[in-house]
């Protein structure tokens, strides 16, 4: 197949395959109101992205059809969920339509001429690139981002600003079905932040050095121009920092790092932190977002903030006022005094460190871990003896059968009544289970007031944490 022809600089009309994913809402939200005319299409429309859509006058399709494009758009937008047998997909081929992938629409129609922000990595991309949205937002420089999560100070995951800067979300996930390539590498930055690699996305990568490889290679693209923030401490940093042509700047809490993070205090509410930058003391930043995965988050989107010329006062009133992003440590209610809170957590270090950040925000309450094995990693077993060493902070841990399971091959399959035993096996009070029904009766009749619920999964999990609430209204009577 050949490449994508480039977009025309006479686009009006724009019709978006798969417009109900996250990114493409967003994506097709942001161009409608840059002035285009939108359409869509989706196999599954429903709330909340079809209300979401349809509150921007963007016609969405039900399902698949050829009947969709026959309008002629000036551009049709595949989405990476997309497959090559697609009946749009086909047409535009066929028709000899003009075609592209998300993330080139993204740089062509939002990034353009901007100072670009690209905060990439395994772990941290999407809280770290929020608050660097609001780090130049609240210091009035007016940005436009497109990020992977709702940042809770906009309430939306995406922004057309009027200002000189744009920050991207830049994921290492394929493209399109005619680019297999990364989406980070579409993406043109002034600054990159690089929070690390650990192994993930198992149903591409075949190991860490692949995904490594795709970090590198997006490095080695960079301008003396430019710079790039990256986490030192990666296990592989050395090698894949190394000969660079950009301004290379890490970060971190060893001594040798440019940016260093120094921890001054840890209590509810307040995660506070002083940052030196070649031993120099820059400034002292105080945020809510618990724990020290929190702090190298901020360090990082700190330290880009100042490579644009914020200064340290300025950037210390931003994140104080930063309220962070929904699915990371939202507090989605109380009931009963217990404390129900949604993570997106999945990863095994994004588990440990999700427990240990709500740990220290409430060290006197039992801490209840509720995790779904719900993404194309999790649901294999290549991490089966990583998680059991990551619920030590937790105090009762539920753990739910995954509810995809049948999309991995059967000897690839993860076991959570294995992981529910081998945390029995450390001494952890944990019970695994087939549904989420059966969780919620569980949790709601051994909840007491001051216990905190850990919800971590990166999907809805069956509205968990709203029948969780609705039960802890309403517990059990003793007897019966």
């Amino acid at each position: 197949m050949k490449n994508p022809p480039g977009i025309s600089p006479g686009v009006g009309t724009v019709h978006l395959i798969a417009v109900c994913g996250t990114g493409m809402g967003a994506l097709a939200a942001a161009l409608k109101e840059m002035g285009y005319a939108v359409t869509g299409s989706d196999a599954n429309v429903y709330p909340p992205m079809s209300t979401f859509l349809a509150e921007r006058g963007i016609v969405v399709n039900q399902g698949f059809c050829a009947s969709h494009l026959a309008y002629g758009p000036d551009l049709v937008i595949v989405g990476n969920a997309v497959k090559k047998d697609n009946p749009e997909a086909v047409y535009a081929l066929e028709a000899g339509l003009p075609y592209c992938s998300m993330p080139q629409a993204v740089n062509h129609f939002l990034a353009g001429e901007r100072q670009t922000v690209v905060v990439c990595g395994t772990h941290g991309k999407t809280t770290t690139a929020s608050m660097a949205a609001w780090l130049l937002a609240s210091a009035g420089c007016d940005p436009s981002f497109m990020i992977g999560g709702i940042v809770s100070n906009f309430s939306s995951n995406y922004r057309v600003g009027k200002g000189p800067y744009m920050v991207i979300e830049g994921d290492e996930y394929d493209t399109a079905f005619f680019d297999k390539g990364a989406k980070l590498l579409h993406y043109r930055p002034d600054v990159v932040i690089w929070t690390g690699a650990e192994f993930d996305h198992a149903d591409i990568f075949d190991d860490i050095e692949q995904i490594r490889s795709v970090f590198r290679a997006y490095f080695l693209q960079m301008r003396p121009d430019q710079t790039l923030v990256a986490y030192g401490a990666d296990a592989a940093a050395d090698r894949l920092l190394a000969g660079l042509g950009c301004r290379v700047q890490t970060y971190g809490i060893r001594a040798e790092d440019h940016w260093r993070i120094a921890v001054e205090s840890t209590a509810p509410g307040k995660n506070a932190f002083s940052l030196f930058c070649r031993e120099k003391r820059f400034g002292r930043f105080e945020m809510a977002p618990a724990g020290a995965h929190n702090r190298l988050n901020a360090g990082a989107a700190v330290a880009a903030a100042a490579s644009l010329g914020l200064s340290a006062a300025q950037i210390s009133e931003g994140l104080q006022s930063f309220t962070g992003v929904r699915r990371r440590q939202e507090v989605r209610g109380e009931a009963g005094g217990v404390t129900v809170i949604d993570d997106f957590a999945h990863h095994p270090t994004a588990v440990r460190e999700t427990i240990a950040a709500i740990r220290s925000a409430y060290p006197r309450s039992r801490l209840i871990a509720v995790f779904e094995p719900r993404t194309n990693t999790s649901m294999r077993k290549v991490f089966q003896q990583v998680y059991p060493d990551c619920f030590d902070n937790a105090d009762l841990l539920c753990i739910r059968k995954a509810s995809l399971l049948h999309k991995v091959p059967g000897d690839q399959r993860f076991s959570s009544s294995h992981l529910a035993a081998d945390l029995r096996k450390k001494g952890k009070d944990a019970h695994c289970f087939d549904d989420t029904g059966k969780i919620v009766d569980f949790v709601a009749d051994t909840a007491k007031a001051g216990d905190v619920v850990l919800v971590m999964s990166n999907g809805g999990f069956d509205n968990i944490h709203e029948r969780l609430l609705e039960a802890l209204k309403h517990p059990p009577e003793p007897g019966l």
